[in-house]
């Protein structure tokens, strides 16, 4: 049997981008202190002061093959890296804000303990 260009280039890219969705999640670095900043709801932080907001955007689709990373791993990706942007900020807690689209999320961020 005959493979054509495009058969092989997806038989190559599609287990590649498969096993890379995998590893996405150990490329985003965790900031020293990002382990202390938690995530809250709204009503939680009415009390705290505000630090302004950051928009997170990461890869969630692979190009020209469609595939779509997991939701689950997308979302825990966007809260490290709003994690690592409340360190930056001062900010203590993150609150999730809206998603517009898998991979792009706004999170508002807050300093809520002494």
């Amino acid at each position: 049997m005959k493979l054509s260009k495009g058969m092989l280039a997806i038989a190559v890219v599609v287990p590649m981008i498969v096993g890379l969705n995998g590893c996405a999640s150990k490329i985003i670095g965790v900031r020293e202190g990002a382990e202390r900043v938690s995530l809250a709801d709204a009503s939680q932080v009415a009390n705290c002061q505000s630090k302004g907001a950051v928009t997170i955007s990461i890869f969630a689709k692979a190009g020209i093959t469609g595939i779509t990373r997991a939701e689950k791993d997308v979302e825990d990706n966007m809260y490290q890296m709003a994690r690592n942007n409340a360190v930056d900020a001062g900010a203590d807690t993150v609150v999730k804000g809206e998603s517009p689209e898998l991979g792009k999320r706004t999170f508002a961020m807050y300093k809520c303990r002494p």
